[in-house]
């Protein structure tokens, strides 16, 4: 049987007067990748965020292995070993590759070990090491994203939308990273509309329509199943290009 890493029970979250969460009830499993979909403003970047403790739920229950976590402080979630890819990419224009990775680094200084397995997958993280990040292309920018979220061991990581404008051979080399995190025993929530690359990758799947889930299961059950991924998604795997 799996463990539940996160566990969100009846979680509601509000920005300002806007109430995007409405009983959010969701289950990460330990050593999955479980993708979120649905559609624009269902409310998967603010599951997410919730998560992550950069917005605060407004009632429900969030759990990691069990424990209470809703209305922690978000570098006191870090610790627990989790780090967060934004869709954003939210990387540091001004400083070198290098200081970028540096800064993600917890213990202040690269593994070599850990950057060379990184090299492997996002090669020109290395050649443009010295460069500013600011002159990288979008996928570029976005290797180095999710670098830094894995510069050092991670239990769960949260990706938001990572192949968003990112041209097929990096997104391949994206789709060999994630299933070597996988296999290392890295749990991973990742939002996506991608959907052929979320089949690629995906143990379990959930989907959110209106600020609630109203879908989960395998991945390999929504992926088999054109009718169901037409209901919930409003297009097939197959006309999706």
């Amino acid at each position: 049987m799996t463990a539940d890493l996160v566990r969100l029970e009846g979680v509601h979250t509000h920005i300002g007067q806007y109430h995007i969460l409405q009983g959010v009830d969701l289950v990460v499993p330990e050593g999955e990748l479980t993708v979120l979909l649905g559609r624009n403003g269902a409310g998967k970047t603010t599951c997410l965020r919730t998560i992550m403790g950069l917005w605060q739920p407004s009632a429900g229950r969030l759990t990691w292995r069990g424990r209470e976590i809703g209305g922690w402080a978000t570098p006191d979630i870090a610790r627990l070993g989790i780090a967060y890819v934004p869709e954003s990419m939210g990387i540091f224009a001004d400083l070198t590759v290098a200081e970028n990775m540096v800064l993600a680094a917890r213990a202040g200084r690269p593994d070599p070990r850990r950057l060379d397995w990184i090299f492997g997958f996002f090669p020109a993280l290395r050649k443009f090491w010295d460069f500013p990040a600011g002159v990288l292309s979008g996928g570029q920018k976005q290797m180095l994203s999710i670098a830094r979220a894995v510069i050092e061991p991670r239990d769960l990581i949260l990706v938001d939308e990572p192949t968003k404008g990112i041209a097929p051979a990096i997104i391949e080399a994206m789709i060999g990273a994630f299933r070597e995190l996988k296999r290392g025993g890295t749990t991973i929530l990742l939002v996506e509309q991608n959907f052929r690359f979320a089949a690629s990758l995906g143990d379990g799947v959930a989907v959110m329509d209106d600020g609630r889930i109203v879908h989960a299961g395998r991945m390999a059950d929504l992926a088999a199943d054109a009718a169901l991924q037409t209901r919930l998604l409003g297009l097939s795997l197959d006309q999706h290009q």
